[in-house]
């Protein structure tokens, strides 16, 4: 059965001119079918270059949002509706409007773990990867950052000499890992490196030895001469990890640390996706303009190799 569901949708892949982009994050069997993994973003830009006319994102609906905010004249396709994400939701373009008219002499910097919404409300997008040049580069030193509290502490830390607002957001999954995970981890892997997602609560932050997007911290695994890895974000990126560094050893910093989001979409769900060409994904166009010129002075400001 899982043989023949691979089969069509490969064969649909090919009759819709489509790609399949998997996050990081996504089941095992997603992200072997997939043609790109990686993050949000470095997904998203890859579409761009890339010819087809469907976009399937395997990821959760910030993502195939920002698919659309940079590919207009592309169909996406997000296979699972109510795959969400529990930290974009927790700003919106109401809020960011009532909390920003509070601090007229500020900009408003997003994480792309945003809505097209609150993306078209601000002065720039940054990554996890980036978010420390992003802020450097902005020409305010007062910085309203939405919505990682956790992210923007990371970049409080590296650049002192700003004042940056955090808003009271947090990525639920990340946030399960505590302190004592780190430390009884590294009791059981003593050789091991921690590598630790900016997304972390900031005492787990200070036991890494490497704090890295999930992009980074493939780069990192590849890179280094360690053969030991404790990794600090959601399992799913293990799968990549240890698939393109057979010689090395991952250990979670913590068996729990699943996002139900990212685990939603299964081969059932993309197959449905090609096969009905559901569930199409549109930023109305005075929304997209507003948020691809944030995402846009974002690439601008950031152009070495993508993370």
């Amino acid at each position: 059965m899982k043989e023949q569901m691979i089969e069509e949708i490969i064969k649909l892949k090919k009759e819709r001119n489509a790609i399949i982009l998997a996050h990081n994050y996504q089941r095992e069997e997603i992200q072997d079918l997939a043609d790109f993994v990686g993050d949000s973003l470095e997904l998203s830009r890859k579409a761009t270059e890339v010819e087809c006319e469907v976009i399937v994102f395997c990821g959760v609906h910030f993502m195939a949002e920002t698919a659309a905010i940079l590919n207009p004249n592309k169909i996406v396709l997000l296979p699972e509706i109510e795959a969400g994400c529990p930290m974009a939701d927790m700003i919106n373009g109401e809020k960011l409007k009532k909390w920003a008219l509070q601090y007229p002499d500020a900009s408003v910097v997003s994480y792309v773990n945003t809505t097209a919404e609150v993306k078209a409300l601000s002065y720039v997008c940054c990554t996890s990867a980036n978010a420390i040049e992003i802020v450097k580069a902005v020409p305010h030193k007062r910085i309203l950052f939405v919505p990682d509290k956790n992210l923007a502490f990371w970049v409080m830390k590296n650049i002192p000499n700003k004042e940056i607002i955090p808003w009271e957001g947090f990525c639920p999954t990340h946030f399960m890992i505590k302190k004592e995970d780190v430390i009884r981890a590294k009791e059981l892997h003593p050789q091991a490196l921690v590598v630790v997602h900016p997304e972390c609560r900031p005492e787990v932050i200070d036991l890494a030895d490497h704090v890295a997007s999930t992009s980074g911290m493939v780069r990192f695994a590849k890179s280094s001469t360690s053969k030991e890895f404790i990794i600090a974000t959601e399992l799913g990126l293990l799968h990549r990890l240890k698939k393109e560094n057979p010689d090395k050893h991952f250990y979670p910093a913590k068996k729990t640390m699943i996002c139900p989001n990212m685990k939603i979409t299964t081969l059932e769900s993309l197959l449905r996706a090609l096969r009905e060409m559901k569930y199409i994904i549109k930023v109305p166009e005075e929304i997209r303009i507003k948020a691809k010129e944030a995402l846009d002075r974002m690439l601008e400001i950031y152009k070495p190799q993508s993370k």
